[in-house]
């Protein structure tokens, strides 16, 4: 097993460990650990709302979801010699579960969750058609998944960290709080929220105490999005044998990471839609000097997939267009005609006795892919799902004979404010 170099203790908060790691984005953040170029480590996890989500058939918990104190990441990192107009090489050894730890009280012993947020606390994909809070507990053995809350499916899992990235520099901070400010500026009191501002409550900011946290706290990015550093991408193929391209843009590069999921459908659509856990990380890490501009790298990872994705052979796909469900036409809305293509594959899993939240929780968890099959036949954008008809227990492709019915079980967990 490779060096821990930010070990976790299970039983201890995130705050209350021997490093204390970050939630928020910031280049002041002091790095916790220093590795060389050349090395190969292990960096522990905790599950992102670090504990707040439980093992039960309550949706309370994801109604109640403590927003403000996500993501809780591991690091910053920083690697020797790293100087802005890098390339930082990140690669992926190995990624799992909490190890020998197969039963507990948190996210990565042995399940992870899937949920739903309600609209007033971030919504999701589809939130105007699911607008309250939902979970759906998964429990692992081996590599696979399968819930008490939604039967008849079980599928191997692509995990993966869905948040890695290197610290911002105070230039390009600036450009993300200006950027994102005049975004919320034109709807400020839109539900949910167009983006997410810098919030000092429930900030942790590593080692910074003091004056000096209460300023970064103040100007610090939140994490929930992707940016030019990486960030929060739940690219679902970023899994074991990926090699990473960042852009470095402070001393050290300063790399974090966290958000692990067991499993995720291409775009995370429940927002909360991975299945979310902790676990452990094994990289391996280099430099490219002057990387960014030798290959024109100035802003976002490039990344090498890893080939160890599950093998499904056949598959079942939907599609959609950018016309909205009360007929308003839309140019060329490739969010809009994803959105179309998710909610034929729901109505379509329902035949087969499935709720439309217990349609929703699959595509959110297992590993459909989603695909942008055309982007210039003016007006209409065209998406696709792709759902793996192997993680069924039974047929799932139209027959003469009709659909299967499945027993729906007692069904996802709901909450209501």
């Amino acid at each position: 097993m490779p060096r821990n170099v930010f070990p976790l203790d299970s039983t201890r908060t995130f705050t209350d460990q021997q490093l204390t790691g970050h939630n928020r984005w910031h280049p002041d953040i002091p790095a916790q650990v220093h590795v060389k170029p050349g090395d190969t480590f292990r960096v522990d996890c905790r599950e992102w709302f670090d504990g707040a989500i439980h093992n039960d058939d309550s949706a309370d918990d994801i109604l109640n979801a403590p927003l403000a104190g996500v993501h809780v990441l591991s690091g910053p990192i920083a690697v020797d010699g790293a100087q802005p107009g890098d390339l930082l090489i990140v690669d992926i050894l190995d990624v799992g579960p909490i190890p020998q730890e197969d039963s507990g009280p948190l996210a990565g012993q042995g399940w992870g969750y899937t949920g739903v947020f309600a609209t007033r606390n971030g919504g999701g994909f589809l939130t105007e058609q699911f607008p309250d809070a939902y979970k759906v507990i998964w429990d692992f053995q081996g590599g696979t998944a399968t819930s008490r809350h939604v039967p008849g499916v079980s599928f191997t899992g692509i995990v993966h960290p869905g948040l890695m990235g290197t610290a911002p520099s105070p230039e390009l901070l600036g450009r993300w709080n200006a950027r994102e400010q005049a975004l919320i500026d034109t709807d400020p009191e839109r539900v949910p929220p167009l983006a997410l501002p810098p919030n000092p409550d429930s900030a942790i900011l590593g080692a910074l105490t003091g004056a000096d946290f209460d300023r970064a706290a103040a100007e610090a990015a939140r994490t929930a999005p992707p940016r030019e550093n990486g960030g929060n991408q739940d690219i679902k193929n970023l899994t074991k044998g990926s090699r990473v391209f960042y852009p470095v843009f402070v001393d050290g590069a300063n790399l974090s990471m966290g958000d692990l999921h067991f499993s995720q459908g291409d775009g995370e659509i429940t927002f909360c839609g991975a299945i979310e856990m902790g676990g452990f990380i094994d990289l391996h890490v280099d430099v490219i000097k002057g990387g960014m501009a030798t290959y024109g790298v100035s802003e976002n990872a490039i990344f090498v997939p890893g080939n160890t994705d599950p093998q499904y052979s056949e598959w079942i796909a939907f599609s959609g267009t950018s016309v909205t469900l009360d007929g308003e036409q839309r140019y060329l809305d490739s969010h809009l005609s994803y959105q179309r293509a998710c909610l034929h594959a729901i109505d379509y899993l329902t035949n087969f006795g499935y709720s439309p939240i217990q349609a929703y929780m699959i595509l959110g968890a297992a590993p459909i892919e989603g695909r942008l099959s055309g982007v210039v036949d003016i007006p209409n954008s065209c998406s696709t799902v792709y759902l793996p008809t192997g993680i069924f227990d039974f047929d799932v492709k139209p027959g003469k004979n009709g659909p299967h019915r499945i027993d729906p079980g007692p069904g996802v967990p709901h909450s209501v404010a």
